[in-house]
């Protein structure tokens, strides 16, 4: 999942407030659960997220992590609904159109997922995830070449992405590109993921 947006309530709380009525005081209280990428204590941090809501209705960031915090929970829904609401406050929310498209993807939504990662990647033309998420959408769809190509360019702004070189591995064997595919599921593996290796081994398709 994506980076939780932190900076927008990192500021002094104003000491003429009570510090528990303030929307700096939950926002921080949220972020305090967080490891940048999801929360230790999604319920909580919810919790402290409709807080914040509750005093700052339009705060597109406030709803973009707590739809982080319903995605951790696997609440795929809430997690939506809440994304719908950060990127109708803010248009140009790349993080939250690619979290939409990832939840899009595990639901089976693939036609939806690529809108949301054509759109975030129109909006953030190096963004590493969403080419690798609209690469996983055409995969399921069989559109391998058109997977490819994003996986090339997701490892081309990352090179040390084993996840892209582990799925564009899985293209080439399923295309019977023995040589570029055992290249791939070799780097995927010097990376840390070894599945597309072990695997290959196994049929005897790579060495």
């Amino acid at each position: 999942m994506r980076k939780i947006i932190v900076s927008i309530f990192l500021v002094l709380i104003l000491c003429s407030t009570a510090m528990g009525e303030t929307a700096a005081y939950w926002f921080n209280k949220a972020n305090a659960l967080s490891d940048g990428e999801k929360y230790t204590d999604p319920i909580k941090a919810i919790e402290y997220l409709d807080k914040v809501i509750g005093l700052q209705p339009n705060s597109a960031e406030a709803y973009y992590n707590r739809g982080v915090a319903y995605d951790n929970l696997g609440q795929y829904q809430p997690a939506i609904k809440d994304y719908n609401q950060a990127i109708s406050l803010k248009r140009d929310y790349t993080e939250a159109f690619c979290n939409r498209g990832i939840i899009y993807n595990e639901l089976g939504q693939y036609q939806r997922a690529i809108e949301d990662f054509n759109e975030a990647i129109r909006l953030q033309p190096n963004d590493v995830e969403a080419y690798h998420g609209r690469g996983c959408a055409y995969d399921k769809l069989g559109q391998y070449q058109q997977a490819i190509k994003d996986y090339n360019q997701a490892i081309r702004l990352k090179p040390d992405y084993a996840k892209a070189y582990n799925n564009r591995g899985i293209d080439y064997l399923s295309q019977g590109n023995n040589k570029l595919g055992c290249s791939d599921a070799q780097k995927a593996c010097e990376l840390g993921n070894c599945k597309l290796l072990e695997m290959a081994k196994s049929k005897r398709v790579c060495r």
